[in-house]
């Protein structure tokens, strides 16, 4: 049986700023699998992008369809490793490089994000890192309820004597010291079998993030960061929320219902099978309705295995109204968690859309108006060589994940148990690994 460390998903160390490193985001998704390995150079100050401190060169790049996996989540291990082998393999013939670890995101496990507060005395007088760490701990294990592992520990600010807003405490005298931190969880059992999958490749799972997170990392602008914005990241199997106000990630959350939700109701609705479904929704896709959708007609081919079945003639206006109609649903759905976060008190803040559901026809309008707010659809930001496809929105996840080591100082970590934990395979959950590869 497979064991999480300490309650916490895998957790890298910091980048070193002046060093470059190879790395490899796998991203296994419900319909897709994209595996892309870049090298990180250190860069000079970016003012548009003020949190990176390394160039992503992307050198490798695979797409697949994704197997064995339903709304974000293992459903047979045996197939999902076969689509990894090949998606990292393809990788890693484009990149003439051998991968020994990965970056894996995830939506499934009904993610949740909860601000909380812990406090503690101060036996010393003065703050020191033994305080922040005990502290935040203490912080995190509250958090996490039965059942349920930790994707994320992320300290939005402290406070010394009840005095809010300190950036950093160390070495500051107070009797009581004090965080705020936003935790983000999910269902252990996803985790485990996310890290199985990838692990029976021979491959080390280096670190695990919340989709949206890492979403966030890749789409948003620093102004949006600071001012406020919530990320959408609609994929085909599940939607999953990241509100980000005054430069952090407060709050994440997220349903199993997305694109492919989109793809059964054009089936059902149209009597046409899964993959015609799925073509018509890529080809005539929107959310939005004119006078002419009426009187233009299509044929549409039914489902089942007899040719002798009439093909159904349909109009655009049907196919919109059914997509509408789905679509509409996952904003209200993405309007009601927002109003029960710190989103709500945000009035100048936007929505940014990402993922492959959120290119729809006329979607962003649709999210606008459920939403009441100014909607965007993001696509990855600042990334040099990028192959035209993975330039869209619904490769938000898979680029986010390869700026997110140059986040990871931000991020509470357990110390690591000394016993290692088999998963079953040659991979250990213990081990620290070996990601930054360094000196090539």
């Amino acid at each position: 049986m497979t064991s999480l460390d300490c309650g916490q998903t895998p957790k890298m160390r910091p980048m070193q700023r002046n060093r470059s490193a190879l790395v490899a985001s796998l991203d296994i998704g419900t319909s897709k699998i994209a595996c892309m390995i870049a090298r990180l150079r250190p860069s000079a100050p970016n003012d548009a992008l003020r949190g990176r401190t390394h160039a992503v060169e992307l050198i490798g790049y695979s797409q697949i369809q994704s197997r064995g996996m339903k709304a974000g989540a293992v459903t047979d291990l045996a197939q999902c490793e076969q689509a990894v082998r090949q998606a990292v393999s393809l990788a890693e013939q484009m990149a003439k490089v051998r991968v020994e670890s990965v970056l894996l995101p995830v939506s499934a496990g009904r993610l949740q994000g909860q601000l909380i507060e812990a406090a503690s005395h101060i036996q010393g007088g003065a703050v020191t890192p033994s305080d922040i760490s005990r502290v935040t701990s203490t912080g995190m294990h509250h958090a996490t309820a039965s059942g349920r592992t930790v994707l994320h520990a992320l300290p939005a600010g402290y406070s010394l004597d009840g005095v809010k807003g300190i950036r950093d405490p160390r070495g500051m005298v107070a009797r009581r010291f004090g965080v705020d931190m936003n935790v983000v969880t999910t269902e252990a059992t996803v985790a485990k079998n996310l890290m199985l999958a990838v692990e029976r490749c021979h491959l080390t799972v280096e670190a695990m993030a919340a989709s949206p997170y890492v979403a966030g990392l890749s789409v948003l602008t620093d102004d949006e960061v600071d001012l406020g914005a919530a990320v959408v990241e609609m994929g085909a199997g599940t939607t999953t929320i990241a509100v980000y106000s005054a430069g952090r990630f407060i709050y994440a959350s997220g349903f199993a219902i997305g694109g492919h939700h989109v793809t059964m109701d054009l089936a059902r609705g149209l009597g046409a099978c899964i993959a015609d479904a799925e073509r018509i929704k890529t080809l005539y896709g929107t959310v939005l309705t004119g006078g002419s959708d009426v009187r233009e007609l299509m044929t549409v081919p039914a489902a089942g295995d007899s040719d002798c079945d009439a093909p159904q003639v349909v109009s655009r206006a049907t196919i919109a109204n059914i997509v509408r109609q789905r679509v509409e649903e996952i904003f209200e759905m993405v309007r009601d968690r927002l109003a029960d976060s710190p989103f709500a008190a945000e009035p100048r803040a936007r929505v940014v859309l990402s993922g492959g559901a959120s290119q729809l026809t006329g979607v962003p309008e649709l999210a606008s108006r459920v939403l009441g707010r100014p909607v965007r659809i993001g696509r990855p930001l600042g990334f040099g060589r990028l192959p035209n496809e993975a330039k869209s929105a619904s490769f938000s996840v898979p680029t986010g994940l390869l700026v997110y080591p140059q986040y990871a100082h931000l991020e509470h970590v357990e110390p690591r148990r000394t016993r290692q934990v088999r998963t079953g395979t040659d991979g250990y959950f213990g081990k620290v690994g070996r990601w930054l590869r360094e000196g090539f």
